[in-house]
């Protein structure tokens, strides 16, 4: 074979090379854009449903859920939020979510394990707000119970794990599982250190449930339409059409940096 021969097929063979390189690079994009736009839409449908399940819920409020016992360390305005992560960090990520809501479920498949970095990194702080829109739209006390009981694990240093373990074993949005307290007990088993005599009780009375009517009154006050809300030092993230647990990352990065 020639010496020019052999360069033209070397020619051939780099651009070859370049072609596949570009194309992968192009169908990475384009699964990470699909994943960022499945979140999307399925958060989308849940603000249309929150918005029904909202305006459904306004009379149910009432002074029968109890007196207003904030579980330790809740922050905020109204004291409604539960804190995970370092204080000093300088991104923060506000929450609002429903342990009945699919679409909160959604989120949290997708970011967690991100959240779960930057706050373990002491990059980012989460402030979790509960709120108990499906309760509303639906019917049933599994919202309201299952809040309670998350309230509960924070009195004991134990919320980030059993928020985790509530979405995880997540039941359908038409099953009010979570209203049975036992329940609840039985997912505290899987969380080291939870399933106390203190816990038990605080469940079981309901000690935070005129908390989280408050929760839930603060959120309707604050006008947001569905679950999960999530804004980044007071944003919406989703009011970018291509957030991506990537993108987050990158901004809180960038936060820090600031």
């Amino acid at each position: 074979m020639s010496e020019k021969n052999r360069e033209g097929k070397q020619t051939a063979r780099q651009r070859l090379a370049v072609e596949r390189e570009k194309h992968k690079s192009a169908e990475k994009r384009r699964r990470t854009l699909i994943v960022g736009a499945s979140v999307v839409c399925v958060l989308g449908l849940a603000a249309v449903i929150g918005v029904v399940a909202a305006n459904a819920g306004k009379d149910d409020e009432s002074d029968s859920a109890g007196p207003v016992v904030a579980p330790s360390g809740a922050l905020g305005k109204d004291g409604t939020a539960i804190p995970v992560g370092k204080e000093s960090a300088k991104a923060t990520l506000t929450v609002w979510e429903d342990f009945r809501c699919p679409a909160c479920k959604a989120f949290e498949q997708a970011y967690r394990p991100t959240i779960k970095e930057l706050t373990d990194a002491g990059r980012l702080k989460v402030e979790y707000h509960l709120v108990t829109l499906i309760d509303g739209g639906m019917g049933g006390t599994g919202s309201r119970n299952a809040a309670n009981a998350a309230a509960c694990s924070q009195d004991v240093g134990r919320f980030a794990a059993y928020h985790d373990v509530l979405f995880e074993n997540q039941p359908m949005e038409s099953d009010d599982a979570f209203a049975d307290n036992a329940r609840l007990l039985d997912l505290a088993g899987k969380v080291d250190g939870l399933d106390t005599p203190a816990f038990r009780s605080c469940v079981e009375d309901g000690k935070h449930n005129g908390w989280v009517a408050k929760s839930h009154e603060a959120f309707q006050k604050g006008g947001f339409t569905g679950t999960p809300t999530v804004m980044f030092d007071g944003k919406n993230i989703y009011a970018d059409r291509s957030m991506t647990p990537a993108k987050l990352k990158q901004m809180v990065q960038e936060a820090n940096q600031g």
